[in-house]
Order: C-alpha cells, then structure tokens, then sequence
C-alpha cells in the first residue's frame, strides 16, 4: 500500500484575531493525501479550499495543528526549506495559467530552473522541449501567450510546472479558464502524468465533471470537511 506523503491532523486557520471578527477558514481539518493519489478537493467559494491548498504549497501558514510533507513536520522547516519545497517538490498550475506576457512558451517553461541557477542555458532548453513535447506544443516553443489559445496556454502551464520534476502537483482550479474541449485535454493530460509518472495530482475544482478524472474527492463546506469519498471510474473518466 502506498505510504501518506500529505498528513493533516487538527488544522486551524483563522483569519482575524482580538478585537477584529475572526472567520475560520479551516476548522479542525484532518485527512490524508497518499503517494501517487489523484484528488479532487471541491467546495463553494469561501469554503477553506484554496487555503487548503495555499498551505500545503506553503504559501501561507496554518494558525493551529499539523503538516506533514514527506515525512517532516512543517512547523519544523525554516522560510529556506519552504522555498526549497516549493521550488523542487511542488509544482503548480493555476486557473490564469500566470504566464509571462512578453515571453516565449519554452522561455516560461525554462523560468523556474533560472530560480535554481545550477544548470547550464543549452540543457534548460533540452528540458523544457521535452516537457512542450509531452504536453503536445513542440511547434508552438516560440509562440508568446497571446499567440496560443487558452488551452494551449494551460499545457505550457503544467509543461512548467513539471520542469523541476516534482513528486507533486497542486492545480487551483485549473480548468476554470477553458471551455469543454479543451477541459478535456487538461484533464486527460494530469490523468497521464498520475498514471504514467506516479505524480500526486491535488486538485481545486467546483466542476462535478472535473473531479470524475480523479481517484478521490472531498467536499469542504465552511471550512470543514463534509465529505471524502473515492471516485468511481466511469466511461467518461477513461476516454
């Protein structure tokens, strides 16, 4: 059985403290993420998803309660180890695909080994037409954003997001932005990269059909968890 590579036990986060109202964005969340899982964390807006996710990328800090990434404690680690983590275990796709404008598909690909600083400019180019390859744009390499439709800005997005070769993937809402077709492609993308790679695939949706592609999924409402459930495959899930 796959071991847990996400462990959250008790989780608080509060927003507003003494005399300003105070919103509990999480309320005492517990659960679990296994190595290899695929899954769908779904919820109205203002219902403690996002900050969920805000706080397993270590982009925000939880009030209260425990974090366990691969085995080490979050409060343990430094603002350099969360960097760190950030920069070579998580890898991240967002719903506005957060491309530079004025740059090319293979230069915002390349972009976060440049953070890295320890490979050499011809073998980030190698990299990153490799990862446009997989994700199906080895002839748009040189195409800038507004030369790509939102789907294809989307697969330079994930192409991105692997570049660091991450043992995770956080998606916030990652096909808000597109329309069925290319929903379709996106998902069908992150279901290879799961089952092919081994990546853990956490993903944000509000969209039932979204979250058919993944293993499991749970329901935040008012930032609890009201539900968490695994996914049956249906016909739709493996075209």
């Amino acid at each position: 059985m796959a071991r847990d590579i996400i462990e959250i036990k008790n989780l608080f986060k509060i927003y507003g403290q003494g005399e300003e109202i105070s919103v509990k964005a999480l309320d005492d969340v517990s659960m679990d993420v296994k190595k290899g899982e695929f899954l769908a964390i779904m919820g109205a807006s203002g219902s403690g998803k996002s900050t969920l996710m805000n706080i397993l990328g270590f982009l925000d800090l939880p009030t209260s309660g425990t974090y366990i990434l691969d085995g080490t404690e979050a409060k343990t680690m430094s603002f350099d180890d969360m960097a760190e983590i950030r920069n070579n275990k998580i890898g991240f796709v967002f719903q506005g695909f957060n491309l530079l404008a004025r740059t090319s598909a293979i230069e915002n690909v390349e972009l976060p080994l440049f953070y890295r600083g320890h490979m050499r400019s011809h073998e980030m180019k190698r990299k990153a037409r490799e990862l446009l390859a997989l994700v199906g744009l080895s002839e748009r390499e040189h195409h800038h954003p507004n030369k790509l439709s939102g789907g294809q800005q989307q697969r330079v997005a994930i192409a991105r997001s692997l570049i660091n070769d991450p043992s995770i993937i956080l998606a916030d809402e990652p096909t808000g932005n597109l329309d069925t077709t290319n929903t379709k492609d996106v998902m069908k993308m992150f279901t290879r990269l799961n089952r092919d790679m081994g990546i853990t695939i956490i993903l944000v949706t509000h969209e039932p059909e979204v979250a058919e592609y993944t293993d499991r999924k749970v329901i935040f409402r008012d930032g609890k968890i009201i539900q968490d459930t695994a996914v049956k495959k249906t016909r739709k899930r493996n075209k």
